[in-house]
């Protein structure tokens, strides 16, 4: 299994189904593991269960928070099989479907698109949604899973604008395709993106526009949370990203976007892995007081030096 060494991994909030959500997924798809288990004492909604996993190679986290936030499709993963690579990835893409089908819920049926000769989207029983599409053996190479953002209500026909600034915050950026909605695709405007994709810290992100009628917008269910490697880039990205003071808590912002980011740095990481009872109690403790994380008071409350 080649691991992409992620600066951004998608965050997913569950009620209490994270532990179980995490052994499903990696039960069903390739090269997959779950890495780590942690719980986190006495939070606000409780005790929280925190785990790390790995799909086809992707790094994702997620934690029981509670029934704050719900799943919704403004944040999807995109599951890319690729025939040039691989004889069997219509077989596979098939397969996987069926599986996330258990329970779940059709928003586009698998079938053949003017896009895609097979594509569909769906919500999966714990309400994650996944975009599977056998990819145009002659296009570019794109890794097997990448995040998707829908820009829709207030922010339909932003996507352009925010994937900008997003390249502009972060490193290693470029733009990769970007196609726009033609005359005569009403309610979305001409000109607005039908789709685009776009690498941050050399990760593929896509995005489109959508000015039909949908329910939903940008929450905390799914957040992309930055490892940073030090209080400079900690300072950096809350600088950049964070628009709404309001939202500031725990190392949590929203961008003017409404997008949900975690600022984090990499050493909190460790210490939740390493940490013994007592460190965690105080680490848990000088975190919860915090907006941006501060690393040396961080490492302070670990070791006790209060």
């Amino acid at each position: 299994m080649t691991l992409i060494e992620q600066k951004i991994i998608p965050h997913l909030w569950f009620n209490q189904e994270a532990k179980e959500a995490a052994q499903f997924y990696t039960s069903i798809f390739p090269d997959s593991k779950v890495t780590n288990n942690t719980t986190i004492h006495d939070t606000p909604s409780g005790d929280s269960h925190i785990v790390s996993f790995h799909l086809g190679g992707y790094s994702f986290m997620a934690i029981n928070g509670g029934p704050h936030f719900q799943f919704n499709p403004s944040i999807s993963f995109c599951v890319n099989f690729d025939p040039s690579g691989d004889e069997n990835a219509r077989e596979k893409m098939d397969q996987l479907w069926e599986k996330l089908a258990q329970g779940g819920t059709t928003l586009m049926p698998l079938q053949e698109y003017p896009f895609s000769k097979r594509y569909g989207w769906i919500q999966d029983k714990y309400g994650l949604t996944w975009q599977l599409i056998l990819k145009n053996p002659d296009g570019e190479k794109r890794p097997f899973i990448v995040p998707s953002l829908l820009f829709v209500q207030d922010v339909c026909g932003k996507a352009e604008e925010a994937t900008d600034f997003y390249i502009s915050v972060f490193n290693d950026t470029r733009r990769g395709e970007i196609a726009y909605y033609p005359t005569g695709m009403e309610p979305d405007k001409e000109g607005s993106v039908m789709f685009t994709d776009y690498m941050l810290e050399k990760q593929w992100f896509s995005a489109m526009d959508s000015a039909q009628s949908h329910h939903f917008h940008f929450n905390e269910a799914i957040s992309l949370l930055v490892r940073c490697k030090n209080q400079e880039e900690i300072d950096y990205y809350w600088e950049k990203l964070s628009s709404d003071p309001k939202a500031e808590q725990c190392g949590w912002i929203k961008d003017k976007y409404g997008v949900s980011w975690q600022i984090l740095p990499e050493i909190m990481g460790e210490m939740l892995e390493t940490g013994n009872k007592d460190q965690m109690e105080r680490l848990t403790k000088s975190f919860l007081q915090m907006k941006k994380f501060d690393i040396e008071k961080l490492k302070e409350a670990f070791q006790g030096n209060h």
